[in-house]
């Protein structure tokens, strides 16, 4: 125990920084959650700020702490701001708006099946037999609502 805190006091206040972010960036790496990598550079920084201006060991906590919020702030801000194409991912319902398949059971009082790929897929519409042509025009819910054409 005593060798391990008198190498961390011979590689002073902001290498402890610098190997307290990798670690936290590395972490990132074995457990993914977009999280502790804003931690991670926020302890880089942190050092890197240690090593130009002489501070106490409060001073680069206070330092640590305000970027870190700051860090998460800004990565909470621009992950809220996603593009409407991100919104998309994994709904694999909302990729279907506009495309054309054929009924594999027919629409009798409104509802039926549509096969896309390798699911079948309730659907909404006007009464159409087995094996003809619709488009889907929109979902509610995990229903798509077809017409014929």
């Amino acid at each position: 125990m005593t060798d391990t805190l008198g190498i961390l006091a011979a590689l002073g206040p902001a290498w402890s920084w610098v190997i307290a972010g990798l670690v936290l960036s590395g972490a990132e790496i074995a457990v993914p959650g977009v999280f502790l990598i804003w931690f991670g550079l926020a302890a880089l920084a942190t050092g890197l700020a240690a090593a130009l201006i002489p501070m106490p060991w409060q001073g680069q906590t206070l330092l640590f702490a305000g970027l870190a919020v700051v860090l998460v702030g800004i990565a909470t801000r621009l992950s809220s701001r996603a593009s409407p194409r991100d919104a998309m991912l994994n709904r694999a319902d909302r990729g279907l708006i506009g495309r054309a398949g054929v009924l594999a059971e027919p629409i009798v009082q409104g509802t039926g099946r549509l096969r896309f790929d390798d699911t079948l897929w309730r659907v909404e519409g006007p009464d159409l037999p087995a094996g003809a042509r619709v488009r889907v025009v929109g979902l509610s819910g995990t229903v798509l609502r077809v017409e014929g054409f």
